[in-house]
């Protein structure tokens, strides 16, 4: 795939800047990828939080979910960590097109890009990821379903999720995070800037499951 086919004539490109890199973001917003073709708060906020815990993720292995613009995937490549960044198929050359312009050569193969339709095709992937990162991906009610299945696929024994959501401006939110994932998952809050929650998820025992039905 090359970033260069094609570019969306109404691309408009936004600068940040997080652990000492400087990322220019491009949101392909004439090529209908909806709420996929913008920066949100919550991608934000976990970029803000790996930088304020500086996080080192050197020999990680990551997966992202719902990578939208790559801003979190990037920044978690630049960082160290071997990161696969997933979308529905039509997000990807957003995502190339962004990786190319942030990431350099030489860190490069560290970073793939891949697609997933949660609840569809996550059993085409391995279960060997070190940690899952998610930013801003709990927004309706239907996706929830194929959500969950997905994390439940991926979230092994020494699995650690990253989950990054809006509580107040993302339909089902908060109940999905107070009341549906403790229910299948470790679920510990770990940090709030205006409506973003991050939150720390992991497996739960047999013992924890077994208390909860």
């Amino acid at each position: 795939m090359s970033s260069a086919e094609n570019i969306d004539p109404l691309m408009e490109e936004q600068e940040h800047e997080f652990c000492g890199h400087t990322l220019k973001l491009a949101m392909f917003k004439g090529a209908c990828l909806g709420v996929s073709a913008y920066i949100w708060g919550p991608g934000l906020v976990l970029c803000q939080y790996f930088q304020d815990q500086k996080f080192d993720f050197t020999g990680k292995k990551v997966l992202e979910l719902g990578s939208g613009t790559g801003i979190v995937g990037i920044l978690t490549v630049l960082l160290g960590g071997d990161v696969t960044m997933t979308d529905r198929p039509k997000i990807l050359q957003q995502i190339q097109y962004n990786v190319e312009a942030n990431i350099p050569a030489t860190a490069r193969n560290r970073s793939k890009i891949s697609a997933l339709v949660w609840g569809q095709d996550q059993d085409k992937y391995p279960t060997d990821y070190d940690i899952i990162l998610g930013s801003d991906i709990v927004y309706s009610p239907s996706q929830f379903p194929g959500l969950i299945q997905t994390l439940q696929y991926f979230c092994r024994d020494n699995t650690i999720i990253y989950m990054s959501s809006n509580l107040n401006a993302r339909m089902g939110a908060h109940d999905f995070h107070s009341d549906l994932l403790p229910k299948l998952f470790n679920s510990e809050f770990l940090h709030q800037s205006g409506g973003d929650y991050i939150y720390k998820v992991t497996k739960k025992t047999s013992q924890e499951s077994s208390a909860c039905v």
